[in-house]
């Protein structure tokens, strides 16, 4: 017995290292605009102790904008940003083998509308809701123990107008937010400037108006992203016309606004653009994009007791159009979707102060829209 504990201690510091290394590394799965240098849905190996990603796979596809990850992180949803007549947009749903690091297309369904541009999967896993821009609608989708899109189940289109009449002609929904209980469904609409707010049953997926008022947004300002906070009853809206972020007060489907305050630098001018919004998994800060005039990210103290806001920074995020930004898991960096500039910009993260720093390390990606991560 003895002469086999030397090459058992061995074996056990190797599969200690292994997993060690692992929990550093994670994919990176980057959703893109074709059409250009992009083909499709990027798949990289970043790691959290260097902030270096390697590429691994791509899978073709047309315009997958925004990806979505199953709970158990077998299956990868992603939209088709397109149009056509009214039913031009799709939705696919891809397994990941995680050995490989590679997409494969299981099936793809309508989204009974045009330019899609947000998807989403509930708790369970089980549903998925897809926020179609171009015809102000939204559909969901049940999911199958193989991971394939059932036909559409629900289907509801917003109606009415907004302030700007060069971009709110009509509603056009841009998110579609499953509450942390899975209960209720927030649906951000830019172009009639609401949150709408609807019940969501997970056993059975049926989705209905809620009783409760929808939460509306001052006039032209253009709902856009939402994040939760993590432990506290709290959700984070930025609005993308009027360069605002939002902090409201939740409790099952009534709203309460607590604080408004600007997004960009005071007393700039110009047009915001603004994006995306996140939450950092601490609760303690808070992150939000601007592109337009401004190309930065914004960064915000949250209150430990109220969840209210306070200006801290901005960081040029050194590109141009960040419609997407994520923090990877560790929380050490931020990385930055630069659309129109088609990069991946690296930032280091100082988790006491929440302020950003430049790294070496880039990604060179055709229009990059979607940052998501999946461990290995």
């Amino acid at each position: 017995m003895k002469k086999w504990l030397p090459g058992m201690a061995l074996s056990l510091a190797f599969s200690m290292a292994l997993s060690a290394a692992n929990a550093q590394s994670r994919y990176l799965l980057t959703g893109t605009y074709t059409g250009g240098k992009s083909k499709g849905i990027y798949v990289y190996s970043f790691d959290s102790n260097t902030g270096k990603a390697d590429s691994v796979s791509m899978v073709e596809a047309s315009n997958p904008s925004f990806l979505a990850i199953s709970p158990d992180q077998k299956y990868v949803f992603a939209v088709h940003e397109n149009g056509k007549d009214g039913k031009g947009g799709r939705v696919s749903s891809y397994s990941f083998n995680k050995n490989l690091g590679q997409l494969t297309l299981i099936n793809t369904q309508s989204t009974e509308g045009d330019y899609p541009c947000y998807v989403e999967v509930d708790k369970t896993g089980k549903w998925v809701f897809v926020a179609n821009y171009g015809t102000g609608n939204f559909t969901s989708y049940p999911v199958s123990d193989s991971g394939s899109l059932g036909e559409p189940m629900v289907t509801i289109k917003h109606a009415g107008t907004g302030a700007d009449k060069s971009r709110q002609e009509g509603p056009h929904v841009h998110s579609t937010n499953i509450s942390p209980d899975n209960k209720s469904l927030y649906v951000a609409d830019l172009g009639i400037d609401k949150i709408m707010l609807y019940d969501f049953n997970a056993a059975n997926g049926n989705i209905t108006p809620s009783a409760a008022v929808a939460a509306e947004s001052r006039p032209g300002s253009g709902p856009r992203h939402i994040a939760f906070h993590p432990t506290k009853n709290l959700l984070y809206l930025i609005e993308e016309i009027s360069g605002t972020v939002v902090v409201y007060e939740y409790q099952g489907d009534k709203l309460k606004e607590l604080q408004r305050l600007s997004s960009v630098e005071k007393n700039a001018k110009g047009e915001a653009g603004s994006a995306d919004i996140h939450v950092s998994a601490d609760g303690k800060f808070l992150y939000a994009s601007n592109r337009g005039d401004f190309n930065n990210i914004v960064i915000y103290k949250i209150d430990a007791k109220k969840g209210t806001l306070k200006t801290v920074g901005f960081q040029p995020t050194l590109g141009k159009g960040p419609r997407n930004f994520s923090i990877d898991p560790s929380g050490k960096f931020l990385l930055v979707a630069n659309q129109n500039t088609e990069e991946v910009i690296v930032f280091s993260r100082n988790a006491k102060t929440g302020l950003l720093t430049k790294t070496d390390n880039t990604i060179s990606v055709g229009k990059p829209v979607c940052l998501k991560w999946m461990d290995k």
